[in-house]
């Protein structure tokens, strides 16, 4: 899990169909955001907007050894609203993608697991932004004291794996990321006896 799955098929940067004329950087780290002047493979010139490549975060689904979900309910300031998720956070410098969700899990609902599964990792708005997501599953989760950041107002939501199947399919899960990672879980849940 060093490397994002698609890697690999990403175009090499000298050999890419569409030529950066200039780049200017509008927000600096963490969230970078660049407008580049670039001459497209039809000879246009365009300018665009975009976050590039480089940054990265973790997904992860937490089981209990009950077969229960561990999602979040969590205030999202743009949206002015409290919505469910599942477990996620960035990268920092120098983690790796098990490592960061082992972090967020304690973070974010005081959980433990010693079983990973690594699920496919996904863009989530490839048109905008080079960020990669990175989906994992955390198996026999032991649940204790969440250590919340300050900026983060989360309600731990411990629910039957059938329930949050049928809230998914129901449309009620609104964030795409925690939706993609439970439809990637799916399988493997229920090659494990969970569903």
């Amino acid at each position: 899990m060093t490397e994002h799955p698609q890697w690999a098929e990403l175009v090499p940067e000298s050999e890419q169909p569409w030529q950066t004329l200039s780049s200017t950087e509008l927000v600096g780290p963490p969230r970078r955001l660049v407008r580049d002047t670039v001459r497209a493979h039809g000879g246009q010139e365009l300018s665009y907007v975009y976050r590039p490549r480089g940054p990265s975060a973790v997904f992860v689904l937490p089981i209990t050894p009950a077969g229960e979900a561990v999602l979040i309910r969590q205030y999202r300031y743009p949206l002015g609203a409290h919505i469910t998720e599942v477990v996620a956070g960035g990268i920092e410098e120098g983690e790796q993608p098990a490592q960061a969700g082992a972090r967020e899990l304690l973070e974010e609902v005081g959980g433990i697991s010693a079983s990973w599964v690594a699920l496919p990792g996904f863009y989530p708005q490839p048109s905008i932004s080079g960020v990669v997501f990175y989906p994992l599953l955390a198996l026999d989760v032991a649940l204790g004291e969440a250590q919340l950041e300050i900026s983060e107002l989360i309600e731990r939501l411990v629910l039957p794996l059938p329930e949050v199947y049928r809230r998914l399919s129901a449309g009620e899960i609104f964030d795409g990321p925690s939706s993609l990672v439970l439809f990637q879980a799916r399988r493997h849940l229920e090659e494990r006896g969970y569903l």
